[in-house]
């Protein structure tokens, strides 16, 4: 897949992560709200700063999945061309070896030939 596809399909699926995570740390903080026996209230301020902390948290762990996964593309790129380059090498050693035996056959060829033409 080429890299501007992989950031079409990356893109609608960092901010669907994120909204799946931003509701689930606001849950997290609602159930810890309300009436119980204990007393204690949470502030509103709190749960906005759990819930920005946690898309903060989500977001560097995406920027850092993505900037891995440019990494392994790259490394990936990079053998595909020293094998391209290896390959290539050998095809033109082959190349020149199968000139040089042609060459040899045909000299032998015009020996004989020489010999046994009346």
């Amino acid at each position: 897949m080429s890299k501007e596809g992989l950031k079409r399909a990356r893109g609608p699926r960092v901010q669907a992560l994120l909204v799946v995570l931003a509701i689930g740390v606001a849950g997290v903080a609602w159930a810890g709200c309300g009436d119980d026996d204990s007393g204690e209230t949470v502030d509103a301020g709190e749960i906005q700063n759990q819930i920005e902390k946690g898309v903060e948290e989500a977001t560097d762990g995406v920027e850092k999945g993505v900037e891995e996964a440019k990494q392994g593309v790259e490394e990936g790129n990079e053998q595909a061309r020293e094998g391209i380059e290896k390959g290539t090498e050998e095809a033109e050693k082959g190349i020149e070896k199968g000139k040089e035996e042609a060459q040899k056959g045909i000299e032998e060829g015009e020996k004989y030939g020489d010999r046994y033409s009346p």
